[in-house]
Order: C-alpha cells, then structure tokens, then sequence
C-alpha cells in the first residue's frame, strides 16, 4: 500500500471506529451523516481558528478528534510521528485542498506540569517541528482572546507554553480589552559553529549555525548574488534547500543535549541593511524552513537564533534592538532579554516581539468516500 493510500486509511478507519464504539465522534467535533456502503456512519469534522503573524498562517486546533499519547510535548512529537492517525490528522489540515504547500499549524495539548497553561505540538507540510516563534506569539493572542487564560488587569499577561524544545512564554500586551502585541520570550539560544564554507551552486558561501529552538543556518543573500525581494522567490527557495542539503547530515547539525533536536530546520537568508534612523539594527531576512516551506513572516524562532549569532558576533549590542523585516514587508523588533549558559554554550534569552491576528475559523470535514484524503501537495 503506498503512503497516500495508508495515511488516508489511518484517517477514515480512526473516525469509523470512533463511530462504531461510541456512537459519535469524541468531544464537540460533531459531524455530517453520510453513507458508507450499506451504512451509514459519521463524517470526521475538526473545528480549527486561524490566525497570521506577519502574513505566516496558523492553524489552531483546540480539541483533537485523535488521540495523541505521550508523557511530555517531547514524547508526543516523538510518538506523533510515528502515528498514522496523529500524521493523517496534520496532513488532512496541511495539504490541499484543505491547505497548501506553506501551511502551517498545531494541536494543543496538555502542559508537560502545572507550571503551564497549555503544550503544543507544531506542524507543518513537512512534520512536527520543535520550534515555532510566529505560531507562539499567534497562541498568545488565542489564549487571552478566547478566555483560556485570563488577561492581567494590570496590561501584561504570560501564557507559558510548553513546546517540544522547552517552554517559552508569549507575553501579552493589553489595552482597553484589545491585545496590542506579543513578546516571545524563547528558551534559551546560541550559536553552534560559525564560518563554514559551503559550496554551492552560486559559489562558496560562508554559514554561520545558530540554535533558538530549532538549528537555523545563517547565509548573508548578498554572498549568492541574491537579494530579499519577492521576486526572487524561487531563487532563495533553492538556495535555502540546498544550504540545508550540504549541512544536514554534519556535526553542524546535531543538537549538544537533545538527538531529538537534531537537523538543520531553516536556513535564514538574510540582507544588513545598516541601522534605522534611531541607530537600531534593521535587517531583512526569509527564512526557508522544511523541505523548501518559505516563512511569509521574519520567522521567530529563527529570529531568536538570529538575536544569539549577532550578539555573540558583537552586532548587536547589549540593551539595543534588532528591527527584522520578512519578504513580504512585516516586522519583529527583537533583544536580549537575558544572558545565561545551555547545554555548554554562553545563550541568550530572545524575546521577539509582534503581533498576530485572527483571520477565520472553521470546520474541516472528511467524507469517508472521498478519495483524495489526506490531501496533496504540488510543491
């Protein structure tokens, strides 16, 4: 059986069996009746909100009609990758025609401890990432907007978030009943290797490796003759694959602590664009994260990683900001917002800051005669 046809079976058999030991779908994911054969069963329905930070989408779903087992977030990004039903689920959301080649998501689950409010598995076209800066800072505005957590009258709210790499904190900023921005404050960040030569097709390149969740390599656009423009799209797209090719498999790649951190997740493309007008540091970067994924917003766990190889360089200076813009023009404005040691290495605390705003919600369902589920990608 090919892998279409086994992570389309997981998803329907998952729903079927759902159905046929309790009568109806778990939790309030109600259904459509249709028929199946000679009869007649409930149609899978997942209810999801949708929000952008910086034009990069995020899919939330709040209440997983599959089970997803584990004893930490860790262990249920580990298990869920092995689960044809977990799997099904994120491609069944993720691929076309329920989504496309850039899509991108996550379950909740519960908090590693009481210490939380709430875990998160991300994903995206590719898998389960470990990191996810643009989505916490959208998770943010969802935990206080939809009352999960209760707005601090006093304007600042932390929702903690447990995340495969650790557990950071969206910071919520409120006026008037209206959120008005997001710091992420990420797990600690450092740089893992600087100056490496890599060839290329677009000649040699010098790359620096940076961890802020997830291991970024870092690649100036102007060493490959390119620039972060939109019209160059294609161009950093390959670029960015390749970089991630040549590396993935070196020691560059490997998390100090943690083998389940492992591999090159992005690489970040970026132009210096000098300082602003202010004397802040402004740079413009995209970020092509998975297998060739293109990160609409200044990506922010890449921007963390980013925040660790400048301040360790002495690029940006302590108490100073960095005003990172993406491809298609938004920003974060990012700082240290603490110093400490991890896993062996002299890091940085980032905290990244912008803003995320909810753009629909919805009901995806799957009719168990249709047969292109989970879906498709093109690219």
């Amino acid at each position: 059986m090919c892998p279409g046809v086994r992570a389309r079976a997981a998803v329907v058999l998952t729903v079927l069996l759902i159905v046929r030991r309790t009568g109806a779908l778990p939790r309030r994911s109600p259904g459509a009746l249709t028929y199946s054969g000679r009869k007649l069963v409930q149609e899978l329905a997942v209810d999801t909100v949708d929000y952008h930070t910086g034009g990069e989408p995020f899919r939330i779903v709040a209440e997983s009609p599959v089970t997803i087992p584990g004893d930490c977030v860790a262990d249920r990004r580990a298990r869920a990758i092995a689960d044809p039903a977990v799997d099904g689920l994120r491609q069944l959301l993720c691929f076309e025609p329920r989504g496309h080649a850039d899509m991108y998501g996550c379950f909740i689950t519960p908090p590693d401890d009481a210490g939380a409010d709430f875990g998160v598995l991300f994903w995206h076209k590719d898998g389960f990432s470990t990191a996810c800066g643009h989505g916490t800072i959208a998770l943010g505005v969802w935990a206080v907007d939809s009352g999960r957590v209760v707005p601090d009258p006093g304007g600042i709210t932390d929702v903690t978030i447990d995340v495969p790499s650790g557990r950071v904190v969206a910071r919520v900023r409120t006026r008037a009943g209206q959120v008005t921005g997001v710091d992420f404050v990420n797990v600690p960040s450092y740089v893992l290797a600087t100056g490496i030569e890599t060839q290329t097709s677009r000649g040699r390149v010098s790359v620096g490796i940076g961890y802020g969740g997830a291991i970024y390599a870092h690649v100036r656009a102007a060493d490959a003759g390119l620039a972060v423009e939109p019209g160059n799209v294609n161009e950093l797209i390959a670029m960015g694959r390749e970089v991630k090719g040549a590396l993935n498999e070196t020691r560059y790649a490997q998390h100090p602590r943690d083998p389940r951190l492992n591999g090159i997740y992005g690489t970040i493309l970026f132009d210096e664009l000098g300082e602003t007008c202010d004397g802040v540091l402004h740079q413009r970067n995209v970020t092509i994260f998975a297998d060739g994924q293109v990160d609409r917003s200044p990506c922010g766990s890449g921007s963390a990683s980013r925040v660790a190889v400048l301040a360790a360089s002495g690029a940006l200076k302590p108490g100073k900001n960095l005003v990172h813009d993406s491809i298609v023009g938004s920003r974060f404005v990012c700082t240290v917002a603490g110093q400490t040691t991890a896993d062996g290495f002299d890091a940085v605390i980032p905290a990244v800051t912008g803003m995320a705003y909810r753009y629909g919600s919805s009901q995806f369902t799957v009719d168990p005669r249709d047969p292109l589920v989970p879906g498709f990608v093109l690219r």
